[in-house]
């Protein structure tokens, strides 16, 4: 018989350490007896050797360990590399999972020890993604640098239903503007060179006042202080930025250097409907109020906060809306009213300015911050019927006279102007859109489209296009928006599998 075969081959087992924060005493039980056992311990480095996670471990590094110094090319700086300074690294990265790769196929076991977590911004796992899938990997957790920074903080960084967002400071100060205005909590990671733009995008979110400075946690040269106090050439890689739970750390209602109330009323607009359609700078000026003031059915938009004061009212009683916030404000809170789409359209803003023009109100800060509107999010579930010059108009002659409604109507519809109608109808409100109807066929054809547009963003959300002629009045409710086109509107049946029609104005117009 032939001879049997040899069996596979035993390779090394791969591991990912992860180490903490920096102090020896944070490593975990299972970190140690990983490097105690392993044959050969790899670490990266900068260009001049020396390697953070090698001296959090030294003393469990033994003689006889081989060591690998995994030495970075390049860190921030330029690099003449055809590539790139991506292509250096990728370069550099297949290089050392090659090195590693020999010492496992010679059945070593291999240590890859990392600061903090090996998968939480760790250069470990850059063997990670090149080693795990031809050998058998285990991954230790490390405590994060963020969860040292929190302890030496002594604060809460999170709470109850309150979001957490982790952030990397390389990212374009518009970018972290946006998510530390949207999120309640935050920590941003890779300070540095990158400080300055974290600093001006805490400032331009609102967040400088609560935000936190955390250096070397746990390690030596510790330091934490208050972020707006740091000085941006003082700051090394190996710190963070904090904003700490609000529920744990409430804002102070008034100015502490001068007593003088800080409140303020910022109109919100919360969109057509839910979440999705909230604005990061809403989000964030909804999760900072003291106050939320608004009509009953838009403030269950917003989710209950604890410590957070909610005064709801009917839809018809704007300007005592306006006032309550206003006095709420003169008393140092902050105050939040919150409006459904753009509070600039047919909502809230204009009843706050009007009653904040009036004494005892013109001293009281007021912002109003713009939403998705029932409109352009009625036109985007459609397609684009609005891609061209529209006008915007409401049904509702609860404000203002019917005739002058009519007179808008025509206008509009003689300037061939394609048309958003909001409010159109209601259970008291039931002859306008016949109406409505009569005076645009006097200018347009009777196959022009309507889109009925109920629900939008809601659980019972319905797109449907009708032709002018066809519009029936019993199909529109309080919660229906109407978009008519104009004479330009196409209707177009796409052949995608959804059997919907798309309804779109073009861009260019004919000319006479």
């Amino acid at each position: 018989m032939p001879e049997q075969q040899a069996s596979a081959r035993v390779t090394g087992r791969l591991y990912g350490v992860g180490l903490g924060p920096g102090d020896p005493s944070l490593m975990t039980v299972r970190a140690v007896q990983v490097i105690d056992r392993a044959d050969v311990v790899a670490y990266h480095s900068a260009r001049h050797g020396r390697s953070i996670a090698r001296s959090i471990a030294a003393e469990h590094i033994r003689p006889d360990h081989i060591e690998e110094a995994l030495i970075y090319p390049v860190t921030t700086e330029s690099t003449d590399h055809p590539g790139g300074y991506r292509g250096a690294l990728d370069e550099f990265y297949e290089a050392a999972a090659a090195r590693l790769a020999a010492h496992l196929d010679a059945g070593r076991t291999v240590a890859v020890i990392s600061e903090g977590d090996p998968l939480f911004y760790g250069s470990y796992q850059h063997m990670h993604k090149r080693l795990a899938d031809r050998y058998e990997t285990e991954v230790i957790p490390g405590v994060t640098s963020i969860s040292a920074a929190a302890a030496r903080l002594g604060t809460p960084l999170a709470e109850a239903d309150e979001v957490l967002t982790i952030l990397p400071g390389t990212l374009p100060e518009e970018e972290l503007t946006a998510r530390l205005a949207a999120t309640d909590a935050a920590v941003v990671m890779k300070l540095g060179r990158t400080f300055p733009t974290v600093r001006r995008a805490m400032e331009r979110s609102g967040r400088l006042p609560e935000a936190r400075y955390v250096e070397r946690a746990t390690m030596s040269g510790e330091r934490t202080d208050a972020l707006a106090d740091i000085s941006s050439d003082s700051v090394p890689y190996f710190s963070v930025a904090v904003v700490p739970s609000r529920i744990a750390n409430p804002p102070a209602p008034a100015d502490a250097a001068t007593g003088e109330a800080t409140g303020e009323v910022v109109v919100v607009g919360t969109g057509p409907a839910g979440p999705l359609w909230l604005t990061p700078e809403s989000r964030g000026a909804l999760a900072s109020a003291d106050d939320l003031v608004g009509y009953t059915t838009y403030l269950d938009r917003v989710p209950v906060r604890p410590g957070q004061r909610r005064h709801g009212s009917d839809n018809k009683v704007e300007s005592e809306r306006a006032e309550l916030a206003l006095d709420l404000a003169r008393r140092g809170r902050r105050v939040a009213v919150v409006s459904g789409g753009d509070p600039g359209i047919f909502a809230m803003a204009t009843a706050v300015l009007e009653v904040a023009s009036k004494d005892p109100y013109r001293s009281v800060p007021v912002r109003v911050l713009p939403g998705v509107t029932a409109a352009n999010a009625a036109a985007a579930r459609a397609g684009a019927p609005l891609g061209h010059d529209y006008a915007v108009i409401s049904l509702s002659d609860r404000l203002k006279p019917w005739e002058v409604i009519a007179d808008r109507l025509r206008a509009a519809a003689g300037a061939d102007l394609a048309l958003a109608l909001y409010n159109p109808g209601s259970r008291s409100r039931t002859w306008q859109v016949a109406k409505a109807r009569e005076l645009l066929l006097e200018h347009r054809a009777p196959d022009t489209p309507v889109i009925l547009a109920r629900d939008v963003g809601g659980p019972e959300e319905s797109i449907r296009t009708v032709r002018l002629s066809d519009l029936d009045p019993a199909q529109v409710d309080m919660r229906t928006l109407l978009l008519v086109g104009s004479s330009q509107t196409q209707v177009v049946r796409r052949d995608d599998g959804t059997d919907a029609d798309v309804v779109w104005t073009p861009r260019r117009y004919p000319e006479a």
